[in-house]
């Protein structure tokens, strides 16, 4: 076996031995590589007590190298690849996970949140090629078709942007991002809390098989890893550090969205928030987040996420705007004596200057422009509202 297997080997086995981003792990590999730090915990030789028991659990169930080797012949067989910090097609933004610190931590799935050891593929991109302009649109599995029809459309959008959109592959707003994507012939990346084999939901096994054949399915777990609880908070760290930013759409009260957007605050990427209805329990998390963190960002569309992710002064959104009046360009004097004349009939030059504030010259000039503008008509007895113009049926 050669040195550079011999390191990717070591790193699945460390993997399967403690969770993915175990804090103490990745920094005895930093320090002494993987091999020296496989060699050193199968050797009894843990930084803490924790650590060594885990190690010692793992392994009375098998030889971790003995897995670890089975796990890449069933990924080869699946045709996943594995992928490393020594490959070209890595994420280098993942790194910034290293700098991750949450704060108020009660669990330890909270603490640990350290950068991958690896990552297993399927699906042609290389990674880190799809998620350098990428955007995670996240939410509740149990989804309202509000919530629903809004992922949708960002996924749609910025998939017809050229942006990659990230989720997790969950029921609800996670499925309908990756399938609005999908629908707009774009990338979309799931990253899964279990092994590439044993998709999660198994009700949407059909959608992950669309998005390995035109995208990417990605997990830090080896083939045949279950879908445990604390999984999906371990795996949303990467949701938040591998994109530019994180869109929640809908959150419960207790939801895995906002913890995900939670973390990419901390990670200094952009967190967003779709609102929704204030009587709607699918909103309340999503809400919250908003009062709790004042960067995060409220977005209603594309155009809002694209000027948080984008490009400096390029991806800017439009101003939202009511209707164009023919009204919106008349300055305050012409204004005033249009808001001044009756709604029937007409009104002498004097009177309605008066009424209207403006001095008889400024009146008798704003009232000719307003005359040829068709929004009043000029009478014996004055100046009257002109009539609306009637429309002809095509």
């Amino acid at each position: 076996m050669s040195a550079e297997d011999e390191r990717r080997l070591a790193r699945v086995a460390l993997t399967w031995l403690a969770e993915p981003g175990t804090r103490a792990v990745h920094h005895l590999v930093e320090r002494h590589g993987p091999v020296a730090t496989l060699d050193l915990l199968l050797d009894g030789g843990g930084p803490d007590g924790w650590l060594r028991t885990t190690v010692a659990a793992r392994s009375a169930a098998g030889d971790a190298r003995t897995v670890a080797a089975e796990a890449l012949e069933r990924a080869e067989r699946l045709g996943a690849r594995l992928v490393t910090p020594d490959d070209e097609e890595w994420p280098a933004q993942v790194a910034s996970l290293t700098a991750l610190r949450l704060p108020d931590v009660s669990r330890r799935v909270d603490g640990e949140t350290a950068p991958p050891l690896c990552f297993w593929v399927r699906g042609s991109w290389p990674l880190g090629e799809a998620l350098d302009r990428s955007v995670a649109v996240v939410g509740a599995r149990a989804a309202t078709g509000y919530g629903q029809h809004v992922a949708t459309e960002l996924g749609y959008g910025l998939a017809e942007r050229d942006w990659t959109v990230v989720s997790g592959g969950a029921f609800g707003i996670d499925a309908a991002a990756h399938r609005g994507a999908l629908t707009a012939g774009g990338l979309t990346v799931a990253v899964l809390a279990c092994g590439l084999d044993r998709p999660y939901p198994m009700g949407n096994a059909a959608l992950f098989d669309r998005i390995a054949e035109t995208g990417l399915l990605v997990s830090e777990w080896p083939p045949g890893a279950e879908p445990l609880r604390p999984r999906f908070l371990i795996r949303n760290r990467v949701i938040a550090a591998g994109t530019r930013g994180t869109v929640v759409v809908e959150a419960s009260a207790r939801s895995g969205a906002t913890q995900t957007a939670r973390r990419a605050i901390h990670a200094n990427r952009v967190a967003m928030v779709v609102p929704g209805p204030v009587t709607s329990a699918m909103s309340v998390g999503a809400h919250e987040f908003l009062r709790e963190y004042s960067r995060a960002r409220l977005v209603t569309g594309v155009a809002h996420v694209l000027e948080e992710v984008g490009r400096i002064g390029t991806d800017l959104a439009p101003l939202a705007r009511g209707p164009q009046r023919a009204t919106d360009a008349l300055d305050d004097d012409a204004r005033s004596l249009l808001e001044a004349l009756p709604r029937r009939g007409a009104m002498g030059v004097d009177r309605l200057s008066s009424r209207a504030g403006v001095d008889l010259r400024t009146a008798l000039r704003k009232l000719s422009l307003l005359e040829e503008l068709s929004m009043v008509v000029r009478r014996d007895d004055g100046y009257a509202l002109a009539p609306p113009a009637i429309k002809v049926q095509g």
